[in-house]
């Protein structure tokens, strides 16, 4: 088959759940046969030679006018119009902005398979305004109408889709991805040591909540709850959210023991999982976040705020707290330290459940067959 993702930012994941999704799946279907295209942003990425293919993947580098509310949208515009005339067997778009834009596909090429995945409710995120916020709602409705197939990346945005839109949609998960490299060294640069240190991954974002985390780490360190050599890494940077990631560096400036990494990836990113205490996802919203899933696969404990996005993969082996309620954080915080044990045996659970639900491979393969499926119904389309 010839494949086509539009929608992403780019592949040779810099950051971004979806990013990772998309890498991860298309360099395993280039690797079985199929003819992969994954349209990127030059800004996004990290290689500014721009190679062309990356594991078997060809990469098609598109402009975009860079600002926060138009370089998805006119990306995936002209993304979109390239496609129309590649010969695409399938066409798989991503979250719910871009998607806005697969009824052209419907419409002009009726012979190709059109496929949407729902990543994440992209309106509830703290970062958009309010017109961008009514626009990727109209995406959701898109989604729901056009699409010869949903994909949902979890049961609660399944379930959201059904309800709402009255769309049945497919369940494909994200996957763990873990490098087994366990280099303690590559964290010194960070001042870090092994197990000295809680870990958290994300985008800079509001909905994120990693300023719930940082007043919970401070609170306690002034407070003396919590041994004062441990530390708090958090690995990520901002998208577009300059005035949050100014507020919880200012929130962190009076404590040398908060340390921000920057965005990391491959051993770097690696070394930080699996050298780390406890993970923390502190966030007020997700889809299905690969992070927590990765920390999960390195089998460290998960301490989770009680969203169901992060309670559902978990499946009781991690730690949770209540949304947004820093105290309770604490009180989280406080139990880990004092039950090592404990935390380290959740750690071993959670990482023979996640790598027996969430594989890739599998993913991989579920993908393929809704192409085959629905290629076979459009046989006979002219």
């Amino acid at each position: 088959m010839k494949i086509a993702f539009i929608g992403q930012k780019g592949i040779q994941v810099i950051s971004g759940g979806v990013e990772r999704r998309v890498e991860e799946i298309s360099v395993r279907m280039a690797q079985r046969g199929h003819q992969v295209f994954v349209y990127a942003r030059k800004d996004y990425s990290s290689d500014k030679c721009f190679k062309k293919e990356f594991k078997g993947v060809k990469i098609i580098y598109l402009p975009a006018i860079l600002t926060k509310n138009l370089s998805a949208l006119t990306h995936t515009f002209l993304a979109t119009i390239h496609s129309l005339f590649q010969s695409y067997d399938v066409i798989h778009f991503q979250e719910p902005g871009p998607s806005s834009l697969c009824w052209i596909i419907k419409i002009f090429s009726p012979r190709t398979a059109l496929i949407a995945t729902f990543n994440s409710r992209d309106n509830q995120h703290q970062k958009w305004g309010y017109l961008a916020k009514k626009y990727l709602l109209w995406g959701e409705w898109v989604i729901s109408k056009f699409p010869d197939k949903v994909i949902s990346a979890s049961e609660t945005l399944q379930k959201y889709m059904k309800e709402k839109y009255q769309r049945k949609s497919e369940i494909i998960y994200n996957g763990a991805s873990n490098l087994e490299i366990n280099e303690p060294k590559l964290i010194e640069r960070f001042s870090l040591e092994k197990e000295k240190y809680i870990l958290s991954v994300s985008r800079l974002i509001r909905h994120k909540g990693i300023h719930y985390l940082i007043k919970a780490f401070d609170n306690l360190q002034k407070e003396k709850k919590i041994p004062s050599e441990f530390k708090l890494a958090i690995a990520g940077e901002g998208a577009y959210t300059d005035d949050y990631v100014k507020e919880i560096k200012e929130l962190s400036l009076k404590n040398k023991n908060i340390i921000f990494t920057g965005n990391q990836n491959g051993k770097n990113l690696s070394s930080l999982f699996q050298n780390s205490f406890v993970f923390v996802q502190p966030s007020e919203t997700e889809g299905l976040s690969n992070t927590l899933l990765e920390a999960m696969g390195y089998g460290i404990c998960p301490i989770i705020s009680d969203i169901e996005e992060n309670v559902i993969p978990v499946n009781g082996n991690g730690i949770i707290f209540k949304n947004k309620d820093v105290k309770d954080l604490e009180e989280k915080l406080i139990f880990a330290f004092k039950n090592k044990e404990i935390v380290k045996e959740k750690g071993k659970q959670a990482q023979v459940y996640t790598r027996n639900k969430y594989s890739w491979e599998e993913n991989t393969s579920k993908t393929l067959k809704i192409y085959e499926k629905i290629l076979e119904k459009k046989k006979n389309i002219r």
